[in-house]
C-alpha cells in the first residue's frame, strides 16, 4: 500500500520556520544543496516516521482560508506541553486539545507561516 514518504512546509520565511519547528519540535533543519530555498528536516530516530523539508511558499498566502500546503499531524507525549510550546514559539492554537475517544488528545495550532500542524497523543482511555 502506498504511504507518506515525505513531506513539505511551505513558508515566506522559511529561516522563522525553521526556527519554530527546532524550538517546539526538536527537528533539525541542514540547507539542500542547490539554487532552491530548500531545507531538508531530520525529525529524529528514535520513532518510526518520516522527515521532510522546508521551502520557499511559492503562492502567498490570501487571508481567504485556503489551504496551500499538506496538513501532518504529528505525534506527542504531551499535547498540552506542545500547545505550550508551539504558543511561546509564536503559533496560534486553532482547535483546541479535544478527545477522540478510544484513541487519544487531539489539537491544531497555526505555525509562524500560517500552515495548519496537527497534534495527536495516545490515549486510549481518553472519553
Amino acid at each position: 500500500m502506498p504511504r507518506v514518504i515525505h513531506f513539505e512546509i511551505y513558508a515566506d520565511e522559511p529561516e522563522r520556520a525553521i526556527k519554530f519547528y527546532e524550538t517546539v519540535f526538536g527537528w533539525q533543519a541542514q540547507k539542500f544543496p542547490g539554487p532552491m530555498d530548500y531545507w531538508m528536516l531530520d525529525t529524529g530516530k528514535e520513532e518510526p516516521g518520516i522527515n521532510g523539508a522546508i521551502m520557499k511558499r511559492e503562492k502567498p498566502l490570501t487571508g481567504s482560508g485556503d489551504i496551500v500546503a499538506y496538513v501532518c499531524t504529528i505525534g506527542v507525549d504531551s499535547v498540552d506541553a506542545y500547545l505550550t510550546k508551539a504558543q511561546a514559539a509564536g503559533g496560534k492554537v486553532i482547535v483546541p486539545k479535544s478527545p477522540i475517544p478510544g484513541m487519544g488528545w487531539f489539537a491544531q495550532f497555526l505555525d509562524t507561516e500560517g500552515n495548519i500542524v496537527g497534534i495527536m497523543q495516545g490515549d486510549p482511555t481518553a472519553k
